[in-house]
């Protein structure tokens, strides 16, 4: 019987390096501590993660499971039969894979504390009709079969291995719940788009991706934006690129290609688009000016005057008429 539950701590299962919360009597559990819990694939030994917390902070709406007990010497002597069962197990499901001639490829075996139930993760491309499989081994193994297919980054982390880094794989280190990855990520870090390149053991994009995308969407707000247009001694220059690790702007013009630090640009960007250039008067393109030339006044252009008004004018002057006066008035 269990006594009245008043706190909580982390746990981590065998095979995973997620942690699960669940509830407990028992205040002095320290990391490290081995305990008995029950969880969906049955009784098993886990390993205590963090230090209790007391019941009222628990903030989540999943209820938790109770912590049973802490383990015994029977118990120690199960898990070291289990592990041996599970090797064991391991070995006739992927013989029996290979005899049936199935796509899939079993990952691990694990078996609850009593030893009645063994589940079995394989990965596959493709969904697997497995059923003549759990028969053949519920047959061979005396207990019951149950059959998990794992993605991709699952697998992985079942492995483990070492990146590209050099350091161990982040998904079978610390990495407890996978994000999604796109391109979008390697294309905010103007990163090259080549997914061998890009790709972890998985196949999938490295998640890794997505611990500096914050750092580089807030530091390229520094930066201006891909086209934009500066003037450089007299010339136009259009941003074709940047290197946020090494603050430089790439601007190229027809001809000429500059790489520029941020401050430089800057100084650049406060200069106006188009600068007209005041020339010498001795020079004109490279050519030497005609003085006459440019002391020559422009000639004011005058209107002409209009045939009718001047007609008028005459009329009105009294003007004679060299063919005779034969319109005049009688």
């Amino acid at each position: 019987m269990l006594n009245a539950l008043t706190h909580f701590v982390a746990v981590i299962l065998p095979g995973t390096n997620k942690k699960y919360f669940f509830a407990t009597s028992m205040s002095d559990l320290r990391p490290g501590d081995d305990v008995i819990v029950e969880t969906s694939e049955g009784r098993g030994m886990a390993k205590v993660a963090s230090v209790p917390v007391k019941l009222e902070a628990y903030t989540s709406d999943i209820p938790l499971k109770p912590i049973l007990r802490r383990p015994t010497e029977d118990d120690y002597e199960a898990e070291k039969l289990n592990r041996d069962g599970e090797r064991a197990a391991l070995y006739v499901a992927e013989r029996e894979i290979k005899r049936l001639n199935l796509p899939m490829r079993a990952m691990n075996a694990h078996f609850d504390l009593e030893g009645s139930k063994c589940t079995i993760n394989f990965s596959s491309e493709n969904r697997v009709d497995f059923r003549e499989l759990v028969k053949i081994l519920s047959r061979e193994l005396d207990c019951r079969i149950e059959l998990h297919q794992v993605a991709s980054r699952d697998r992985a982390k079942m492995i483990g291995g070492v990146g590209v880094c050099g350091l161990p794989l982040c998904c079978s280190t610390f990495i407890q719940d996978f994000s999604s990855v796109g391109l979008s990520l390697a294309k905010n870090q103007m990163l090259t788009i080549n997914i061998p390149k890009l790709s972890g053991h998985c196949g999938k994009l490295i998640c890794c991706l997505t611990y500096e995308d914050e750092t580089y969407t807030e530091a390229k707000r520094e930066f201006p934006r891909l086209g934009s247009l500066v003037n450089i001694d007299g010339d136009q220059y259009r941003v074709d690129g940047y290197n946020i690790l090494s603050r430089k702007v790439k601007l190229t013009a027809p001809g000429d290609v500059k790489n520029v630090t941020l401050d430089e640009y800057r100084a650049y960007e406060r200069r106006p688009l188009r600068q007209t250039e005041k020339r010498s008067p001795e020079t004109d393109g490279g050519k030497k000016a005609d003085p006459l030339r440019q002391e020559r006044p422009k000639p004011e252009r005058q209107s002409e005057p209009r045939h009718d008004q001047g007609r008028q004018r005459g009329g009105q002057r009294g003007r004679p008429n060299p063919q005779g006066n034969k319109g005049g008035h009688a």
